[in-house]
């Protein structure tokens, strides 16, 4: 009698599969009336931490971002992000943190993985009509001018002094203030003639005032970087809110606001 090949195996009974086979066998079938596992729902409170320079775009996403998803608040909390990234290590609770350079990003070790969203450039922000027509750095060197700038701490006075420098000027300020708004608000009061600040906030200045951008500021193009923290309370509204800031219409805010595209 001839045996085919193959047929011994094809005629062993279920009894020598072994037993530990049988078992994965049985839990992926039952595994198939499984239900579907159900992504978090967008809801409830997240809080945002933003640098001063965000203050207008943010405050405007934020409200898109409700009207979007209803049942959702997006409490926001605006400062320099040196100072904000301080709070978090020292134990602030957040869910959403939005810096304005990856190098404040990186002093938060509970940040996840930063996305660049924008970018920003610093100016020179002066009262309307520049009365003491100021064109770059050096105009700021002159006698009996004073200027507003950030504290080197923050992205904001780094950046200036990066732009100072490329300019080969050496500007010793009347205020060094924590964030752009404080800057601005200098200004604003007329404490100071110049201050630098970045083009959004020049933007978004409550009274008139100029922005005299120079071409130095080109080396001081800061990378405006956003992440969920690990630790986020609401971790699927947190993950909604930062896919809603990179997605077209947060975009489009941004770039309302004078920031530019990454």
């Amino acid at each position: 009698m001839v045996k085919r090949a193959g047929s011994a195996f094809l005629a062993a009974p279920a009894a020598r599969i072994p037993l530990a086979v049988l078992a994965v066998l049985m839990v992926a079938v039952a595994g198939c009336d499984a239900e579907p596992v159900r992504p978090a729902p967008v809801a409830g409170e997240i809080t945002v931490y933003a640098d001063a320079s965000m203050t207008g775009a943010f405050t405007a996403i934020g409200r898109a971002f409700e009207r979007r998803h209803p049942g959702t608040k997006v409490a926001l909390t605006f400062r320099g992000s040196g100072a904000l990234a301080r709070q978090l290590v020292q134990g602030a609770r957040a869910d959403v943190f939005a810096a304005a350079d990856a190098a404040t990003m990186r002093q938060v070790t509970g940040a996840g993985e930063a996305t660049t969203f924008a970018r920003n450039q610093i100016v020179i922000a002066v009262p309307e009509g520049n009365p003491r027509v100021v064109s770059g750095p050096a105009d700021l060197t002159r006698r009996g001018v004073r200027v507003a700038l950030c504290v080197a701490t923050e992205p904001c006075g780094a950046a200036a002094r990066l732009a100072f420098a490329a300019a080969g000027a050496s500007i010793t300020p009347a205020a060094e203030v924590p964030d752009v708004t404080a800057a601005l608000t200098a200004l604003e009061r007329g404490d100071v003639h110049a201050a630098f600040v970045y083009r959004t906030d020049a933007r978004a200045a409550k009274s008139q005032v100029d922005a005299v951008e120079f071409p130095e500021s080109a080396q001081a193009v800061g990378d405006d970087v956003i992440a969920v923290l690990k630790d986020a309370p609401n971790q699927a509204t947190a993950q909604a809110f930062v896919a809603f800031v990179l997605s077209p219409e947060g975009t489009a805010i941004l770039a309302g606001a004078g920031f530019k595209r990454p």
